[in-house]
This record gives structure tokens, C-alpha cells and sequence, in this order.
């Protein structure tokens, strides 16, 4: 074989490589499921889960969120946890859109509150909320959702109100 055929030869293995490291087993990659409906198995609290996209400028940043969807589950939220991966959240759809207020309590790590208006695009963030507070964050209008993320990651990927989000319930 000569050196060239030998590179280019490389060059085909490190890619093959590379696609079957980032493949998920189903196949498919999580920027393909945005806006699809996905299944995936329930979380170890027991929620559904989805796959969601935050389109941010040239940038889809791609999570896999528990769907809070019960009045109870919503109240509890992520209460009692103590770490959230940076692609994992969870989203709190609302039947009618509402000013939604969120608190921190038994909350204990900090979170990013992202208020998602009827139209998919995000109305406001309240970054890196603060544990365990009682003070009431509030959306500045009526929206249909609310997601939450690890605290400070929106501020990370450069995620801002105006941005897209993405996801479909099963």
C-alpha cells in the first residue's frame, strides 16, 4: 500500500470511528429528534422524557428533558436533587398559557428558569436561581412552558430570550 492510499485509508477509519462514539443505540443522533416524537425510557423519578432543542443563533443545543406534566409532579419539580448533567432538564408544559411563578424551595442546587412563550421562543431567563429561596420567579407574560436546566448554563452556551425552543410530548 502506498502512503497516500495508507492515509486516506486512516482517514476513513478515524471517521468511521468517530461516528459509531457519537451514534446514541437507537441510531439516530438527539439534534435528529428535535421536534420528533422520541421514545425513551422514563427517567429514574419515573417522568416521560423527550428529547428538546434550544435553537440560539447558528446553535442547536440539544437535552434530554423529564416532561413534569401532573399538577403533583410539577410541584415537585427537581426538588431534592442534587446535580443535573449539562444536557438533561425538565420542562413544565402548562394546558393554557399563564404568567408562571416558580420558587426554589427544597431546591438545592441552583437552576436557570427558562419561561417559554406559546410560540416556542423564549420570554425571559432567571439564571443560576438561588437554593432553597422562597422568592417567587416570574415569568413578564403569559407563556405555555418552563424549562429548567442546570444552573448557569444558559449563560454558558449563550442561550438568551428570543431563542427557539424545540420538543413534542408522546
Amino acid at each position: 500500500m502506498k502512503c497516500e492510499e495508507f492515509m486516506k485509508f486512516g482517514v476513513l477509519v478515524f471517521a468511521l470511528a468517530m461516528s459509531a462514539c457519537t451514534m446514541p443505540a437507537n441510531g439516530g443522533s438527539k439534534a435528529n429528534a428535535c421536534g420528533t416524537v422520541t421514545e425513551l425510557a422514563p427517567s429514574t423519578a419515573g417522568l416521560s422524557q423527550t428529547i428538546l432543542c434550544i435553537t440560539s443563533g447558528t446553535k442547536k443545543h440539544t437535552f434530554t428533558v423529564e416532561i413534569a406534566r401532573s399538577s403533583m409532579e410539577q410541584a415537585k419539580g427537581l426538588m431534592f436533587r442534587t446535580e443535573l448533567a449539562d444536557d438533561a432538564g425538565m420542562i413544565f408544559p402548562f394546558p393554557e398559557p399563564k404568567v408562571a411563578s416558580f420558587w426554589m424551595k427544597n431546591t438545592v442546587i441552583p437552576l436557570d428558569i427558562i419561561f417559554v412563550r406559546e410560540n416556542g421562543t423564549i420570554e425571559s431567563i432567571a439564571e443560576n436561581t438561588i437554593p432553597y429561596s422562597t422568592e417567587p420567579v416570574s415569568a413578564g407574560e403569559a407563556v405555555v412552558s418552563v424549562l429548567e436546566l442546570r444552573g448557569g448554563l444558559t449563560s454558558e452556551l449563550g442561550i438568551k430570550a428570543g431563542d427557539r425552543v424545540i420538543w413534542q410530548a408522546k
